[in-house]
């Protein structure tokens, strides 16, 4: 097959590694950009997540958050500028969409977003013909009543963080302990952008092609069996610490985990305070 100028751009954008590398994976994967990325990966020519900060959309992420903290959304608004995401009439959209969202409460989804005859989509027409610019919704979180929910927005918008605790009762929430608590894990989420928030999250066919990356790394290293097995082990480790929230290194202390963080937390507040969910929304990320 023929693979193009821009496809070879797009992998080379997501992954660092040379044009003609990046067009020799192609073609041996059959234009796959996954299956690509992990020929590159397995020569050593691509990092294991694809680069940060390529997505071009602009807009904003909005967020609210109930006052008990038993529930909060997050939704991304997409434009074109930046200067139209800093005019009042987008930031007034960007509230209303999540107005509805809560009005659609558990029943909310996707459809919410789509539906042409829908009060988003309403809402959305009305605002692109008053601001003269394309604008879409591409997602939202809610988390309502299955624990405590937290927030924090990065960037001026550009980056927004919902982090949902659990073992965390009604005394616990209103300590200042806890606040530092909530705003250090939501941070940590932002900066350092985890997927997982425990390794049992991780699925077992990911782990799977991970090792067998790292085995393909080794095979010309020439040692034993047993030697290859640890030296897999530990990068699976360091994968880990890469996806897995708990496993990652304190953007606080780099001496301790996220997991030694809560642990420290929930001996101050005399509660076993564990996360049980968390999102994390980037502009342009979800942009269609």
């Amino acid at each position: 097959m023929t693979i193009t100028a821009a496809e070879v751009k797009k992998l080379r954008d997501q992954t660092g590694a040379g044009m003609m590398e990046c067009k020799a994976a192609l073609t041996e994967a059959n234009g796959d950009f996954d299956e690509a990325n992990t020929i590159l990966r397995k020569r050593g020519l691509a990092s294991a997540a694809k680069k940060a900060g390529r997505a071009t959309s602009e807009g904003l992420i909005g967020s609210r958050l109930s006052p008990d903290g038993s529930a909060g959304v997050l939704v991304e608004v997409n434009c074109e500028s930046d200067f139209v995401a800093r005019t009042d009439d987008f930031q007034q959209l960007v509230q209303d969409i999540i107005t509805e969202i809560e009005k659609a409460g558990d029943g909310a989804g996707q459809t919410l977003l789509t539906d042409p005859n829908g009060p988003v989509q309403k809402r959305l027409a009305a605002a692109i013909a008053k601001l003269g610019e394309n604008m879409a919704v591409p997602r939202f979180v809610r988390y309502a009543g299955k624990g405590h929910v937290g927030q924090y927005i990065h960037m001026g918008g550009k980056i927004g963080v919902q982090v949902e605790f659990a073992g965390v009762a009604p005394e616990v929430a209103k300590r200042d302990e806890f606040a530092t608590l909530v705003k250090e894990i939501a941070m940590q989420i932002a900066a350092s952008s985890p997927t997982y928030v425990s390794r049992a999250d991780v699925p077992g066919e990911l782990l799977d092609k991970e090792k067998s990356i790292y085995r393909a790394q080794m095979e010309t290293a020439n040692k034993p069996a047993n030697v290859i097995d640890k030296i897999v082990e530990g990068k699976l480790g360091s994968f880990y610490k890469q996806v897995v929230l708990p496993d990652q290194e304190s953007i606080r202390d780099s001496k301790l985990t996220v997991a030694d963080v809560l642990a420290a937390a929930s001996k101050t507040l005399a509660a076993q305070v564990t996360v049980s969910r968390f999102a994390r929304l980037r502009v342009g990320e979800g942009a269609q």
